[in-house]
């Protein structure tokens, strides 16, 4: 590097420093002792950028750190925001749970004391006729058929709201119901009290098995209570299914305790009650 050219730069930059810092002193000494207005307006169209630059330099850090401190603020007020937000939510869900819970409770309590409580929903009473229990399957007949609205894919129940199975095929005075126990049943159900889902798979014997998947942690008592989760939109939700016998067997509604049943009539197509 040549070191007169580098010379010559750093005494061009000295200059220009200097004549900065002069030209704001020149100015108002021509304002004070000589105010001639063509003057001042040349000097002004020099002198005022230059001011301007100087001062946004000079309360750079000033600007920069308010707006550091207004943010800090902003993101302090969020994080109380989604604290209270996140109280809210947990109360919520804890007040859901005991609703549930409360809920269940009653049913029982109704199943206890022999009370049958009208269906909110079109129903039709039917008589379990013939049930077919051989080797790994959980079926029965009903009395009742596509005559008196009876379709594949509605939900029987027992008196008490407990799910005894699901339409499979409808003749014209008859309908063939698959309980729980056979071994082609596989619906979504959920912890009462709690959003843990899982799946009941019948196994041809009175003690169906369930896994659960949404929540690996979570670990089934006996006496744990069942309800129809509604997710997969075969099924409504919140109807009791049984109790947990142990961690992975369950207790439900088989068809030799069935004598007489309510058979809710669920649109498939719609996935609500007709």
């Amino acid at each position: 590097m040549n070191p007169k050219k580098t010379s010559s730069r750093l005494h061009t930059i000295i200059k220009s420093a200097i004549v900065a810092a002069i030209l704001p002193f020149v100015f108002i000494y021509i304002v004070v002792a000589k105010p001639d207005y063509r003057v001042m307006n040349g000097v002004a169209h020099i002198a005022l950028p230059v001011v301007n630059g100087l001062g946004d330099l000079v309360t750079w850090p000033i600007r920069a750190g308010g707006k550091i401190i207004k943010r800090v603020h902003t993101l302090y007020n969020l994080e109380q925001e989604n604290e209270e937000l996140r109280a809210r939510l947990d109360q919520a869900l804890a007040d859901k749970n005991k609703c549930d819970i409360a809920l269940l409770e009653n049913q029982e309590l109704e199943r206890e004391l022999d009370i049958v409580r009208e269906s909110p929903y079109a129903s039709v009473v039917a008589d379990v006729i013939f049930d077919n229990s051989a080797l790994h399957h959980g079926t029965f007949l009903i009395n009742r058929g596509s005559r008196d609205g009876i379709e594949a894919g509605m939900v029987v129940v027992s008196f008490d709201n407990t799910l005894a199975g699901i339409v499979i095929d409808a003749g014209a005075n008859f309908a063939r119901v698959r309980s729980l126990i056979d071994s082609n049943t596989n619906i979504a159900v959920r912890i009462a009290g709690s959003e843990v889902y899982g799946f009941l798979a019948g196994n041809g014997s009175n003690t169906p098995t369930i896994g659960f998947f949404n929540d690996h942690k979570f670990q089934p008592d006996a006496g744990v209570k069942l309800v129809t989760s509604g997710i997969s939109g075969v099924l409504p939700p919140d109807i009791f299914v049984g109790k947990m016998k142990n961690d992975s067997d369950v207790d439900v509604m088989t068809p030799r305790e069935l004598s007489r049943v309510m058979v809710l009539k669920f649109n498939l197509e719609q996935n609500k009650y007709k």
